[in-house]
């Protein structure tokens, strides 16, 4: 069983958001990276039950992002994954990643692909769709269950009004979500190791960038709370009717 698992950072949730001088990225200055969660929680934890149910295989993992990267790729090391793969470019959009992992795959051999439903900054959950357009494989998206055995998948995700489940031959790509698996801490042996495993830095092909960035602006402030007594229903009614006008 070889199983590929993308991994993405994401700026820690306490982060607080700050802007470039232009206004058209991130200002990293002070910002913590970490893994991102569903990326590690459920993509990646999963990949290492069915390996070790199995008794056999190989979990990779891949990122697209330059050597500063690496140290968030040590963190999903030490959770299990077997090997590494960077591919040496700051990424710009989703698209950007899905094209440069594409690339790379198309020279390797994988039972199925995982990622994480979406990253936290952006929340846009499209890299895993883009990224199976790209190698014309099956994609399900936001599975909560899978199995593999002999080639054949056996996945399942919530639908409006019920579950769905889904059967699909090998190789696939698939997006995880909350109860996938749960979050495995890396023990002292796994950061030790993770420490010696080395990081394979793949150069990116010359794909053309599609996405421009051309400003990002905080959410407009949010204006004074409003403390109604609990037994003032009356009042409480005219500022939603008035002021709120949700009535």
């Amino acid at each position: 069983m070889n199983i590929l698992v993308c991994i993405a950072k994401a700026p820690d949730t306490t982060t607080k958001i700050k802007f470039s001088p232009g206004s058209d990225a991130l200002d990293g200055t002070g910002v913590t990276w970490i893994v991102n969660p569903s990326d590690e929680w459920y993509a990646l934890v999963r990949a290492l039950e069915l390996k070790e149910a199995a008794g056999q295989g190989k979990v990779s993992i891949v990122t697209v992002g330059l050597s500063e990267d690496e140290s968030i790729i040590r963190k999903a090391l030490a959770v299990g994954a077997d090997e590494a793969f960077r591919i040496n470019i700051q990424p710009d959009s989703a698209a950007t990643v899905a094209a440069q992992i594409a690339a790379w795959v198309k020279g390797q051999s994988f039972d199925f692909i995982l990622t994480g439903k979406e990253t936290i900054d952006y929340n846009g959950s499209v890299m895993g769709g883009m990224l199976a357009a790209e190698l014309d494989l099956p994609y399900i998206p936001l599975i909560e269950k899978l199995s593999f055995q002999s080639g054949l998948a056996t996945l399942s995700r919530d639908i409006g009004g019920g579950t769905e489940e889904v059967q699909v031959q090998g190789p696939f790509v698939a997006s995880a979500t909350k109860g996938l698996a749960e979050q495995r801490i890396p023990n002292m042996r796994g950061i030790m190791a993770a420490r010696t495993k080395p990081i394979v830095v793949v150069e990116p092909q010359p794909i053309d960038s599609t996405v421009q960035y051309l400003e990002f602006t905080l959410p407009a402030e949010k204006g004074a709370c409003k403390m109604i007594e609990p037994d003032n229903m009356d009042e409480l009614v005219r500022l939603l009717h008035s002021e709120a006008k949700a009535l």
